[in-house]
């Protein structure tokens, strides 16, 4: 089994881009990122138009990198807003195709995993999966329960990143992830904090409903009764709202840019206030982290930080300074999304997991 070669073909779609790559095994042969121009995708009802669209510009990158499809075994996307899963990797059934197509949990790109996945693996012949979509839902039951019996919290998150990295973290203890209590906070465009208890994400804060930190494009946590006053004050509409909590917040709200980069820029010419929220959204992020560790009962092996904000070496030292006495900090920045589609792929077709049954 280890001496065999699995061609695998990751398929990552984005708002404005389609990332693919091709794996043997763990090892990367290319990757392709294929922009997407606002005029190019204008003309294009809804994400879901897209989808042939997409879907030949993958196939004219096979041909142009001359690939052997017979060497591809499987093909592997991003999973979308399907309905809660257990994480794991799934093949790719026609139920959740139905679910994909139309929005069962809403419209986002990343609808499209599935859907590219399992039209090319058709043409090639090989199966189609997706790996830990970011409806993962493994919280305990008592964190899903709010002061409102209308409302539950719900289990979005950056799934696929945050298992990624703690298998590496798990590897460099030389553990299992199944062994461990980990902290995992993705700081990215939107930022997730999740307590994993062992294999299973028991608690997470969910940044598209405006929970956790706030990040540089989500409002994060609100006093309830400046938000309502807010709303009708404002007279605004459900939609705006929704833009509010999740693209129009954070420092997009507060600065006109979700460039950290040039928030940093800012402080070191001086500016007071560029600091102060900067250093306050660090400063959430550390308290969340603390949440975390109160749900693990203390039992903490690592504190980890990954996203694309981890590379921002100032804000991450922040965070590290409120939190080292937990546990040990690890730092692994960006995103390790097409690496961890074809691993979660590559446990299946080497029968280290079976496949899981979307139902």
């Amino acid at each position: 089994m280890e001496n065999i070669t699995y061609g695998i073909l990751v398929i990552n779609p984005g708002s404005t881009s389609t990332k693919i790559a091709l794996f043997e095994n763990e090892r990367l042969i290319f990757k392709e990122k294929v922009n997407h121009s606002t005029e190019e995708l204008e003309g294009y009802e809804n994400i879901m138009a897209q989808h042939s669209f997409r879907r030949n510009l993958i196939l004219q990158v096979l041909r142009d990198k001359n690939v052997d499809e017979f060497k591809i075994k499987a093909v592997v996307g991003r999973g979308g807003l399907i309905k809660p899963v257990e994480g794991g990797t799934y093949l790719v059934n026609e139920k959740m195709l139905d679910h994909l197509k139309h929005g069962l949990l809403g419209e986002h790109a990343s609808n499209l995993g599935g859907i590219l996945v399992y039209e090319i693996g058709r043409e090639l012949d090989v199966p189609a999966y997706v790996v830990d979509p970011p409806v993962v839902d493994e919280m305990d039951p008592i964190a899903k329960i709010t002061g409102l019996p209308e409302i539950k919290r719900r289990s979005v998150f950056h799934a696929l990143n945050q298992k990624a990295v703690a298998r590496k973290v798990a590897e460099v203890l030389g553990k299992k992830y199944e062994e461990l209590n980990l902290i995992i906070a993705h700081l990215g465009g939107g930022i997730t904090v999740g307590a994993h208890n062992q294999g299973q994400v028991v608690n997470v804060n969910n940044a598209l409903d405006g929970e956790g930190p706030f990040s540089p494009e989500r409002v994060g946590e609100l006093p309830a009764k400046g938000l309502a006053n807010l709303i009708f004050s404002k007279g605004f509409t459900f939609d705006e709202v929704k833009k509010l909590l999740a693209g129009k917040g954070g420092l997009v709200a507060h600065f006109g840019t979700n460039d950290a980069q040039a928030i940093r820029k800012r402080i070191e010419e001086g500016d007071e206030t560029a600091k102060l929220v900067f250093e306050a959204m660090a400063y959430q992020v550390a308290r969340e982290i603390g949440a975390c560790a109160a749900v693990l009962s203390g039992r903490v092996d690592a504190v980890v930080l990954t996203g694309g904000l981890a590379h921002e070496e100032g804000f991450v030292e922040w965070i590290k300074e409120r939190v080292a006495f937990i546990a040990q900090v690890f730092i692994f920045p960006g995103e390790h999304e097409l690496k961890a589609l074809a691993q979660g792929d590559l446990r299946v077709l080497t029968g280290q997991e079976k496949p899981k049954e979307y139902s």
